[in-house]
């Protein structure tokens, strides 16, 4: 059926547009966009008078634990989480239980999200088997299955030896490495920021130097080799400022932030609050600030969850062991229209292509835009609409996050994937429509 969306405000960062426009989806596809369209016979129309129209947004870095851990998050309920947040389509890492080092996992994720998925599903590849550093695996039969990318995040790849081979055969194969910068020699698993707070909390800290040593080895190595790397979850002041000096010597870097660190520093922790313990960890003020400064001058072009559910029980334990990371794809849309948008970061195109065009671009997909003839994936916003963080509403199955009854200004109101609607909380309600088939 033909979906037209009338009244919005359209912003499509990739082709320049923000008008008043009319968008005709049909067959999957963006038909036409125009001003005072017309409904086809049979259509439904979709009144986004108020809203934002813009390209569906894409989470390049969540972490299903499917296959493995489902109980934690399979795919299904991590997909309506994804749509529930506003994202048409999200790239899962590879540390699953199997690892997804070989074809046929990638395979199984691919079916299961044609089953099961709520929006768009791109497997990341293992660097190494195993996660181990050690050997890489069988990366051109990880793509032909349908990988998008390589990563070995979790953990970094051990070796500058391993990381250059890396680099050298996904170049070849035209795909980016997505690097988890971390020198474990200096970090050793400590579980936070080395600095004030970490010293008055009596807890070990893990340096920013940590991030930094490894950000210039994979900089380095990607000039060398001229391929493509990408630095996931941005932390230190010294990595955006190499990714800055880096892109001005032409080496095929990008980089990523997540919502956690542009919002929250090691303060957070203070009082031993564990909803706040990520790795890489909350920084300091003067890292915070850097990461909103490479934002707003373009060093950093992507804003990603890094979506880490865990089981309840997996966090009543001590402090130091809770695991890392917390749940962000019901709550970054929410985070950067509040904390970016609204305290004047970034302008509404510029935020909008932080989940469009820049992971489209670092992960080689053919989405992002709202271009006649483009997939038919679209974010509706409502940048105004107040909301209350509840962890207790998530589609998600984990509920850590620090972000727990926090007011925020905007979120995503409905998405459309491949010309279905998927979520819909126009009208206040939140609804999500089971999929027939996510290709």
């Amino acid at each position: 059926m033909p979906l037209l969306v009338k009244g919005g405000r359209l912003i499509d960062p990739a082709s320049g547009t923000d008008e008043a426009l009319d968008l005709l989806i049909e067959g999957g596809r963006i038909a036409r966009r125009g001003k005072d369209l017309a409904a086809p016979e049979g259509a439904e129309v979709l009144n986004a008078k108020g809203l934002v129209v813009a390209p569906g947004f894409i989470d390049m870095h969540v972490h299903f634990r499917e296959p493995g851990q489902e109980y934690k998050e399979d795919i299904e309920s991590g997909t309506r989480a994804a749509a529930a947040g506003g994202f048409t389509s999200v790239a899962c890492m590879a540390n699953t239980d199997p690892v997804n080092d070989t074809s046929s996992i990638t395979e199984r994720i691919l079916k299961r999200a044609r089953e099961a998925g709520a929006c768009r599903v791109h497997p990341i590849g293992a660097v190494s088997v195993g996660l181990k550093g050690e050997a890489l695996t069988e990366m051109a039969e990880q793509l032909a299955a349908g990988a998008v990318a390589f990563s070995d995040d979790g953990v970094p790849v051990r070796s500058a030896a391993l990381m250059r081979a890396a680099l050298d055969y996904a170049g070849m194969l035209g795909a980016p490495v997505l690097d988890h910068a971390e020198d474990r020699s200096l970090s050793q698993g400590k579980v936070m920021h080395e600095g004030k707070i970490s010293t008055l909390l009596g807890l070990s800290g893990n340096p920013a130097a940590s991030e930094d040593i490894c950000v210039y080895r994979d900089i380095r190595l990607a000039e060398l080799t001229r391929a493509r790397v990408h630095i996931l979850h941005l932390s230190s002041r010294g990595a955006v400022a190499l990714i800055r000096e880096a892109k001005k010597r032409g080496v095929r870097v990008t980089g990523e932030v997540t919502p956690h660190h542009f919002t929250l520093t090691h303060e957070a922790l203070q009082g031993f609050d564990a909803s706040a313990k990520m790795a890489p960890p909350l920084r300091e003020e003067e890292d915070r600030q850097a990461l909103l400064e490479g934002l707003r001058d373009g060093t950093i072009e992507v804003i990603a969850s890094d979506h880490a559910p865990h089981y309840e029980a997996d966090l009543q334990v001590e402090f130091d062991e809770v695991p890392f990371g917390v749940v962000g794809l019901e709550t970054a849309v929410p985070l950067a229209l509040d904390r970016l948008y609204h305290r004047g970061v970034l302008t509404l195109p510029e935020l909008i292509s932080k989940f469009t065009v820049g992971p489209a671009k670092a992960l080689g997909l053919k989405l992002g835009t709202l271009a006649e003839g483009a997939p038919a994936d679209v974010t509706l916003l409502d940048p105004e609409r107040d909301t209350k963080v509840n962890p207790e509403a998530f589609e998600s199955r984990g509920r850590n996050t620090p972000f727990g009854g926090w007011k925020l200004k905007g979120c995503a109101v409905a998405t459309v994937v491949n010309g279905e609607m998927r979520m819909n909380r126009i009208a206040g309600v939140t609804q999500i429509f089971a999929p027939e088939r996510v290709a």
